[in-house]
């Protein structure tokens, strides 16, 4: 009985050192369009939040709220989106064109 706790335990705490393994690896750079696909375009575009692709947005502007947030729109920290995958968000939303199934508020 003793041996099977040991075994499981050691099993448990093996499993939780892989995962804090994988949690501390560096991932790939998403491209702006990943990142505004799995965390922008949920609001923006479907009527809950206003559109935000073809309007010419600052970059500036863009990255601020990202990182601020503003009314219902969180604030997005650097584990959620990486600087770098912010600028390059921010630089894509300036110079993007209206995507005409996206409808907002």
């Amino acid at each position: 009985m003793k041996r099977a706790l040991v075994l499981a335990a050691g099993i448990a705490l093996a499993g939780t050192a892989q995962a804090a393994q994988k949690l501390g690896e560096v991932q790939a750079q998403r491209s702006p369009e990943q990142v505004y696909a799995a965390v922008c375009g949920y609001c923006h575009g479907k009527n809950v939040g206003p559109v935000i692709r073809g309007r010419g947005l600052p970059a500036e502007t863009v990255a601020y709220m990202v990182r601020h947030g503003q009314n219902a729109m969180p604030a997005f920290r650097p584990t959620e989106i990486t600087p770098a995958e912010l600028k390059a968000l921010a630089a894509w939303v300036q110079s993007s064109t209206a995507d005409p199934k996206e409808h907002g508020q």
